[in-house]
């Protein structure tokens, strides 16, 4: 018999303590318009400061994970989640181990997590899912979009996220739209274009499958308008607003001609075009955008509020867009409501999927106390310190010099960072890491 209400029971979301603001990076680089984490912080500080968070803001005692899945990569053969178990102490009974691609492997991860609880694997503990990443680059255009953080959700029954069923869509592809060949750097090889393209098409694929399940699991002739919320991989704002309206286009495309005489009035002129011919043309994509402006401002603008002030954190990316969402409503205005995610990782690997909101929101309901756990994160963000734009290109510089070099100690104030983060302290000869954290 299947656990009740499989989904996410908890979650946390950590962000680097200083920022560079977008337009003095502008002017300093002379660009168009990022966020960034300095030397004292790699993917393994990142990824222990929130899962203690997590653990300690509810109060779980480490001994109830029995899973823990992971998404990253620092050495190419000792994972992120073998890192982890530090904090764990005498539990060393724990399943799963790192999952990499892209900006995707969080979200594979938290499949995995999924079909544990759901399987007859699971021992009634939680799984622990933690996605995080630095986006950083070379300097140039795509800099100001760079930023970096960690999310950590737990897995379980009961849960006041639950996942449906039946309706998960995957679409993957060879692709070489965004890669790192060269270890010796962390700078990826980007093909601009080919990115969003490869981007749009898997959206449509994801959608039109989604959509195909959906009618079968969900019931009714399914469209965008039975979803209450829309989220999206936010390598840029622009490109998710974008993409809502490619949700739009796509049930366009699906619907009879009466239905387009009726329901889309002022888009009769495309009612021939093809998909696969739209990813660059201008007029289609203003014409949508117009259209589905009301509807992206209700049902994906409030997901882009970590994306606008922390910038692409590239596998936290969606569920930095689901923590934006729900604080950006109350429980009792969440409650009952139906969440479509869109998770894309380059090379390429997608899925859409969604989440049924507990309709429970009295005072004492799990999806209460979730919506409480991250009432901290506005206030968080208003705490940063702004780092002028000279500065961070110091510190890129610096950071692309060190780069795995062993031995080093990192440099920075601990003083600056957040209260109970963990941080790098040093890394040995033989390129072993130690970790701190900051006094709570």
């Amino acid at each position: 018999m299947w656990p009740t209400d499989v989904g996410i029971v908890a979650l946390e979301l950590i962000f680097p303590s200083q920022y560079v603001d977008q337009t003095d990076l502008e002017t300093y680089d002379q660009v168009s318009a990022g966020k960034y984490t300095i030397g004292l912080e790699d993917i393994n500080s990142l990824c222990l400061t929130v899962v203690s968070r997590l653990m300690e803001r509810y109060n779980i005692p480490y001994s109830k994970v029995g899973r823990l899945g992971t998404e990253t990569i620092l050495d190419k053969s000792k994972s992120v989640k073998t890192v982890l178990m530090q904090l764990f102490k005498d539990n060393s009974d724990i399943e799963g181990v790192d999952t990499v691609n892209a900006c995707y492997g969080g979200t594979s991860a938290l499949f995995n997590a999924i079909s544990w609880v759901e399987s007859s694997a699971w021992d009634g503990r939680y799984a622990l899912v933690v996605a995080g990443d630095i986006a950083v680059y070379a300097k140039g255009s795509a800099r100001p979009t760079g930023g970096a953080g960690a999310v950590a959700m737990l897995v379980g029954a009961n849960a006041p996220l639950v996942f449906d069923r039946g309706v998960r869509a995957t679409f993957m592809k060879h692709a070489y739209d965004f890669y790192k060949p060269d270890l010796s750097s962390e700078y990826p090889t980007v093909d601009g274009k080919l990115s969003i393209q490869c981007y749009l098409s898997a959206l449509d694929h994801c959608y039109q499958l989604y959509c195909t399940k959906a009618n079968k699991s969900l019931g009714g002739n399914f469209d965008i308008k039975q979803l209450d919320a829309v989220l999206f991989h936010a390598p840029y704002c622009k490109l998710v607003q974008k993409s809502l309206a490619r949700l739009i286009l796509n049930d366009f495309t699906r619907a009879s001609e009466e239905e387009r005489s009726t329901k889309y009035n002022g888009l009769e002129a495309f009612k021939n075009i093809k998909l696969e011919d739209t990813y660059f043309d201008r007029e289609v994509e203003k014409a949508f955008m117009s259209y589905s402006k009301t509807m992206f401002e209700e049902k994906t603008k409030p997901s882009l509020l970590l994306a606008n002030q922390v910038g692409n954190m590239y596998t936290p990316s969606l569920y930095g867009g689901l923590v934006s969402l729900l604080v950006s409503k109350s429980a009792k205005d969440l409650a009952g409501k139906r969440i479509a995610l869109f998770s894309y990782g380059s090379g390429l690997a997608s899925s859409m999927f969604s989440l049924r909101i507990s309709s429970d929101s009295g005072p004492d309901s799990d999806l209460q106390r979730l919506v409480a756990s991250l009432v901290h994160i506005k206030p968080q963000l208003e705490m940063r310190r702004k780092v002028p734009a000279e500065e961070f290109a110091q510190i890129m510089e610096t950071r692309e010099h060190n780069h795995h070099k062993a031995p080093y100690s990192p440099m920075g104030p601990v003083d600056t960072l957040f209260p109970g983060t963990w941080y790098l302290d040093s890394v040995d000869d033989l390129h072993r890491r130690s970790y701190k954290q900051v006094p709570g």
